[in-house]
This record gives C-alpha cells, structure tokens and sequence, in this order.
C-alpha cells in the first residue's frame, strides 16, 4: 500500500488532469454531431443525402454519453476525497443548476418563438423542469439531452452514501460492488424500481470511471482490473440495447462494430488516464474548452434544430451546420462567462453559510464563513488531482454528464 501511495504522489503532481477536460470536449461534440447530422430532426430530407461524409461516424456519437458517465464517476470520486457531504451537495448544485437554469429558460423562448418546429412546453411543465425532476413526476423534458441529468443525480444519490461515511480506498471498492451486484440483480430478476434507482444499463460506466480513478490515487492491482473489465464486458453488452433504438431514428443500418471499438477506444484512454500515461498532454486551451462542455450539452439540440428548420432553404446546408455549432460555441462559452462564473460564487457561498448554520444550532452563535478564494483559484472548470496530505480541491464537471 505505501509503494501505491507513493506512485500515486508521482502521478498527483501537476494542477490539473487537462487531458479530461480534452475529453469532454470530445464527448460533447460527439453528442451534437449526433443530434445535427445523424438524429434525424430539424432538416427536411435523408440526412444521408445532405451530409453523406459526416453521416456514418456522426450516428456514433451518441456514445459520447457513455464517456460523459465513465468521467463523470472518475471526477466525482476524486473531487469528493477528504470532503464532507455538505461540500459534496454543494459542489453538485453549484455546477449542474446555473447553467441549467438558463438552458431550460432558453430553449422554452426559442422553441416558442418559431412556428412548425419545436413544440414548446406548458409553463407548469417548464417549472417543475427547472428543478431537474421532471422524469420522475412524468413531465416531458424541455429539450431531450436532459434525461443524462436524471441518470447524473441518481449516480450522485448512491455515491452521497459513501461520501457520507468519508471516502476510502476500501469503501469505494465495496461500494463498486454492491452497486454491480444490486444493478445485475436487479435487471436479472426485472425489479424495475431497483433497476432504475441503480442507473441500469449506464452503471457500468460510472463504476469503471471510479475504479480508473482508484488506479489514478493508490495504483493499479488485479482488483481494480477486474472491476473495469466487468464493467467493460457488461457496457458492452448493455450499450447495444441503445443501439437498437438509435438505429431507429438514425434510419439507416449502421455497422455495430463501430460501437465495440468506440468503446473500447473510451477504456483504453480512461486507463490511459488513470495510469498517468497522458499527462504530457497540457495544451493551456483545454481547460477554456472543456469549461464550455455542459452549457453547449445542454443548449445545443432543440435551438439547434430550430436553426435548421428555419434556414435550411435559404442558406447552404454545410454552412448552416457549421454556422449553427460555431453559435452554440458561443452561446456556451457567453453563459459560462456571465452566468455559471457569478451565479456559482454566490450560490456557494449562500449554501456554506445555510450548511454552517445548520452545523452550529444549539451552539447559540452565529457561524463564520470563510471568505470566497477568486473564481479559479480551485479549478472550477476541470479536476485538480489529489495530492496526499492536502485538501483536494473541488473539481466541476459536466458529469454527464454530460451527460449528457
């Protein structure tokens, strides 16, 4: 264990694992190619006639979820060592609700705004979509992206359990387990409130993502392998029941190989990460761009859409959909600057100071909260490593993802 935790001190050095925020990015632009070139929405005609070079590998990029989950439980794992639950809520409110908040707003407008496309939502539906839980009080969701929101904060629910008891190498571990053996048999044995709690079929993902991150901190051994490669050979199988229903809207046959290697290309780069093998990468750009990942997720398909079904006879289409991703671009890195930035600090600072309250009652004094360190001080768009001995720094992601 000391000869783990001294390679694990090796691979801490360093701010940040930029190479993550590289693959957000990645994963968020595999999700929009999807959505605008393959999804089958918004253009009128085959998609496959209009974009014939792009097509084939865009009907792939739904997978780019799967690679939100394995990050996200990567990150979230070390974001949350040596914190306690309170932090653990509040990092997570910080960092999904912000930027939600405005894309929910938006995209309601949009789709209002422009006749034929788009059906907007009743504003009670608009609402109760506003606090994130709409699939559970069987609301439809304002854009279709947001059901990984859902799969997000039930990862976040189970994993607040160990967070709760503080986190271990031993409990993790534990933790991966149980979670494996509930989710199989719970989908063995068609417990279907079981089966959702448990994030069936995209746990697979999140538990290797933990297990890499284990391997990042104390080292690899034969029992972290393990638990990645059941999760790899159960992601396999359970990742081609999407398939089938992407196949659908999608509309054309589409090899499935492409989907065995895209995710084995995701456990190879993870494990990549997690060895250290990848840390030369460090473009200073990276963390900029992985900072625009969740807003472009969340606002890019249905005002995406919109865009086409309303330009698509006045302008080229290949113009048009580059036009359209340079603007989403845009909008993502705009509602990072001027809303998740200000909103975030305070929020956070609202929600210590309500946490620290609630920790003095009965001590007949009023708390003292720590003054704010400068936006970025901490990271805030990527992870920061843990290093042995120090507080780790919280690390925001899009877990989901981005999911999303």
């Amino acid at each position: 264990m000391r000869t783990s935790r001294r390679a694990a001190r090796r691979r801490a050095g360093g701010d940040r694992i930029v190479v993550l925020d590289g693959l957000r990015l990645v994963a968020a632009l595999m999700v929009v190619s999807y959505h605008y070139v393959a999804f089958g929405e918004g253009w009128e005609g085959a998609q496959a006639r209009l974009f014939p070079v792009v097509f084939r590998p865009s009907a792939y990029g739904w997978l780019g979820v799967e690679l939100f989950f394995m990050i996200s439980g990567f990150v979230i794992c070390m974001s949350c060592w040596g914190r306690g639950l309170p932090d653990f809520f509040t990092s997570r409110v910080i960092r999904l609700y912000p930027a939600y908040w405005v894309a929910v707003l938006a995209t309601t407008v949009v789709v209002a705004g422009v006749a034929g496309g788009v059906d907007p939502l009743a504003w009670r539906d608009v609402l109760v979509n506003l606090t994130m839980l709409q699939w559970p009080m069987g609301v439809d969701h304002v854009d279709g992206v947001y059901w990984t929101l859902w799969a997000e904060l039930r990862f976040y629910l189970l994993f607040a359990l160990v967070v709760w008891r503080g986190l271990t190498y031993r409990r993790v571990v534990a933790f991966c387990l149980v979670w494996a053996t509930v989710a199989l048999l719970a989908d063995g044995y068609d417990v279907r409130p079981l089966a959702h709690l448990t994030v069936v079929p995209h746990c697979w993902f999140f538990i290797a993502g933990l297990a890499f991150y284990l391997m990042y901190r104390f080292g690899p051994n034969l029992l972290l392998w393990g638990i990645v490669a059941f999760s790899y050979a159960m992601g396999q199988y359970t990742v081609m029941e999407t398939w089938s229903r992407t196949l659908e809207r999608v509309g054309h046959r589409i090899p499935a190989w492409g989907v065995t290697v895209l995710i084995t290309v995701f456990f190879v780069v993870m494990a990549g990460v997690a060895l250290g093998r990848l840390r030369r990468i460090d473009w200073r750009w990276l963390p900029a761009a992985g900072a625009l990942t969740y807003p472009l997720y969340l606002l890019h398909e249905s005002i995406g859409w919109e865009v086409f079904h309303r330009f698509q006879h006045s302008v080229n289409h290949w113009a048009l959909l580059g036009g359209t991703v340079a603007g989403m671009l845009l909008l993502a890195h705009l509602v990072h600057r001027l809303v998740e930035r200000p909103v975030s600090r305070r929020l956070k600072v609202a929600l210590r100071t309500a946490f620290a309250q609630i920790g003095s009652e009965g001590a007949g004094k009023e708390p003292a909260v720590a003054p704010e360190p400068p936006y970025g001080a901490a990271g805030p768009t990527g992870p920061t490593p843990f290093v042995p001995g120090a507080r780790s720094p919280e690390f925001e992601t899009v877990e989901g993802a981005y999911t999303r």
